[in-house]
């Protein structure tokens, strides 16, 4: 009996198991774990730069220019003997950064317009949404440069522009997701249980209309950096000698011919990372609230 009672324990004890684990594992793909560790390096690149280099991301040492990549310099160094792969790791703290800026913009305010949307309904909620229309019929650099005309230049208001153009689709999918949440049962028991609007629209709808919103925020990091990186390239971003991910692919355009390392591994890494935070944000999107 004891050996029947320890088979059946274990018997149970492996169907409990694959509920909550397997289903964990089975998203650890390989492509995940990458996606993974690519943002955990660029991350620590932008936290604690000198523990990946020991050169300095915007002086240059003279006689040095434009060597090709070696032991010394891993990526070679650019027209000013700048050490390339020191001026990447160095550029991730701006260009991260300005990338959570605009994604943190779009995702208050875009949230917040959703929200309101959403549960009030009405002539508010036609309203915003033909604003939220307005601004998508509009093409997102077309309404980057717009504002950075008005802000300014430099990474910030870069950034603030960036951001700004993301509002309409944060605010779209946030009122979809709660228009979806007004209708569940739990939703009209605590409004008929006597919870006032405010409160439920805080305890019960914002919780549970944020799984999406979360997913969406994490596509956004990666075409924020995209984003600026592309301004940063047209000149619009961080000045020189600032190692800004966008501005050092400027720069390394006008040696193409003799050193297309200059423009090949800035551009490479703008493409991992963003590469990276679409393949999360896809995983995120599939986990369930």
């Amino acid at each position: 009996m004891s050996s029947e009672t320890a088979n059946g324990a274990n018997a149970s004890l492996s169907a409990d198991l694959p509920t909550g684990w397997t289903t964990r594992l089975k998203r650890l793909s390989p492509t995940l774990v990458l996606a993974w560790t690519v943002v955990l390096i660029v991350l620590l690149w932008a936290a604690f730069p000198s523990a990946f280099t020991s050169y300095s991301g915007t002086e240059g040492v003279p006689g040095t220019q434009l060597q090709a990549p070696s032991e010394e310099h891993v990526l070679g160094t650019d027209g000013l003997g700048r050490d390339l792969y020191a001026r990447i790791v160095y550029g991730a703290r701006h260009s991260l950064s300005g990338a959570f800026v605009a994604v943190s913009v779009g995702l208050l305010l875009g949230t917040l317009l959703g929200l309101i949307a959403g549960a009030r309904g009405g002539w508010l909620d036609a309203f915003i949404m033909r604003l939220v229309d307005a601004m998508l019929a509009v093409p997102s650099l077309l309404l980057s440069l717009s504002i950075i005309v008005l802000l300014g230049f430099g990474t910030v208001n870069v950034a603030i522009a960036v951001g700004a153009v993301s509002v309409a689709r944060f605010a779209r999918l946030a009122r979809s997701e709660v228009l979806r949440v007004r209708r569940s049962d739990y939703v009209e028991a605590a409004f008929g249980s006597g919870g006032t609007f405010w409160a439920v629209l805080y305890r019960h709808v914002l919780p549970n209309s944020l799984t999406s919103v979360i997913a969406l925020a994490a596509l956004q990091f990666g075409s924020a950096i995209l984003a600026i990186s592309t301004l940063g390239f047209l000149g619009y971003g961080a000045p020189p000698p600032t190692p800004e991910w966008g501005l050092l692919i400027a720069e390394g355009r006008n040696y193409l011919s003799r050193a297309w390392w200059l423009t090949a591994a800035p551009g490479f890494v703008v493409v991992l990372v963003v590469l990276s935070a679409d393949r999360i944000s896809k995983a995120i999107g599939r986990t369930e609230p």
